[in-house]
């Protein structure tokens, strides 16, 4: 009887061990006191190198806008992760590459993006699974491929 209840508990035991909370951080390592001590005027972008490393991004159109990106998850068990904390610092750079500006923001911003039933909605007509397969029977141009020898076809 002992026996039964000592295996009862070592699988619930067991079965509870394995929906344990899992926490993951993605990206900058956040620290408080390194992003408040970068000042505008007075650092460059070397100095911001220096005291927060490489940044995460740089801006896609402009390189005077550095982004320092970190992100913390929880996901419990089997289920999507869920954003418990994001910070998101921007350096901006003036032309000499001086910073003109620090902003951080929050989780506010933070947005989970649900795809559409996981497809991509495209424009166009729809094909049958036949059009699929030999749709591009008679459309492929035979003239101009090569002969055996590698020479173009004449």
């Amino acid at each position: 009887m002992r026996v039964r209840h000592l295996m009862a508990l070592t699988a619930l035991t067991t079965a509870l061990a394995g929906c344990a909370g899992i926490r993951s951080d993605q990206g900058y390592v956040y620290n408080q006191e390194l992003s408040e001590a970068i000042a505008p005027g007075i650092d460059n972008r070397e100095s911001v190198k220096a005291t927060l490393g490489t940044p995460s991004f740089v801006g896609q159109f402009d390189d005077k806008q550095w982004y320092y990106v970190a992100r913390r998850t929880d996901r419990f068990a089997f289920r999507q992760p869920r954003i418990t904390d994001q910070r998101v610092i921007l350096v901006t750079f003036d032309e000499r590459g001086d910073v003109a500006s620090v902003t951080e923001t929050g989780p506010e911003l933070a947005v989970n993006i649900d795809p559409s039933n996981d497809e991509t909605p495209t424009l166009g007509r729809e094909k049958s699974f036949f059009e699929e397969i030999f749709g591009n029977i008679g459309s492929v141009n035979q003239t101009g491929g090569l002969v055996g020898n590698g020479q173009p076809q004449q």
